[in-house]
């Protein structure tokens, strides 16, 4: 009976160690802004991985017929390999984050230093075309206690999401349009990828459906009324 319940611990414990690191929304290691405290009807849109030379200028081009604003979590190497397009994101006035510089699965696992120099390193990037943002959003919005450590010292402000549409899985675009609108309340953010094939399509069938439920997208910085230093001319850069 005693070993029983001394497995039954560890597998709660072990359960609740890795809820707390694979859910951004627990807040058990960092304290991430998931979903905006309003009850208006607006929403945000937040794309990931990116910037992808043949799928994000269709995201950007849809967002930029309607009107729409959007946040981007850049890595630093999509970003010196697509440095015209990601100029294009800045210079049109998207919100910009860090993503890391290689988005790499062993993030998580880094040691504290190596994790330093991997967000500096996608900072840098960044860096290059625009003025580094405090948003910071970690790959797979996995946390643990180096991240929290790390982005305190870095000074970021964690954002992660409300509505995960989980289109990584690569399902039909119906599916996941239904799974993103059936969790549409006020202040959501949306998670997307701009690097994946179909992703533009599913962005202007979202912002359509949004206009018939009389929802506004709104910035990422307006929402969390976080700074944002783009406010300035980038023909010189």
């Amino acid at each position: 009976m005693g070993w029983l319940l001394l497995i039954v611990v560890l597998v709660c414990v072990g359960g609740y160690l890795f809820y707390a690191s694979y859910s951004i929304r627990s807040g058990v290691y960092v304290k991430a802004l998931c979903k905006g405290e309003t009850d208006k009807r607006v929403v945000c849109l937040t794309f990931d991985d990116g910037p992808d030379p043949k799928h994000t200028p269709q995201v950007l081009d849809v967002l930029k017929k309607y009107q729409a604003p959007a946040a981007f979590f850049c890595v630093g190497e999509k970003v010196l390999e697509n440095q015209e397009l990601f100029k294009r994101m800045v210079k049109e006035g998207y919100y910009i984050g860090n993503h890391t510089h290689k988005h790499s699965w062993t993030f998580p696992f880094l040691s504290f230093k190596k994790m330093y120099d991997e967000i500096l390193k996608g900072e840098d990037a960044l860096y290059t075309y625009a003025d580094p943002l405090s948003a910071f959003r970690p790959p797979f919005g996995v946390t643990n206690p180096t991240i929290a450590r790390v982005t305190d010292e870095l000074g970021y402000t964690i954002i992660g999401w409300s509505i995960r549409s989980f289109d990584t899985r690569r399902e039909s675009e119906d599916r996941i349009f239904r799974r993103i609108v059936r969790q549409i309340e006020p202040g959501a953010v949306i998670l997307l990828h701009d690097r994946l094939p179909g992703c533009a399509s599913l962005v202007a069938r979202l912002l359509e459906y949004l206009k018939t439920i009389d929802y506004e997208v709104i910035p990422l910085d307006t929402m969390f009324s976080l700074s944002c230093p783009y406010e300035k001319e980038y023909d010189n850069k």
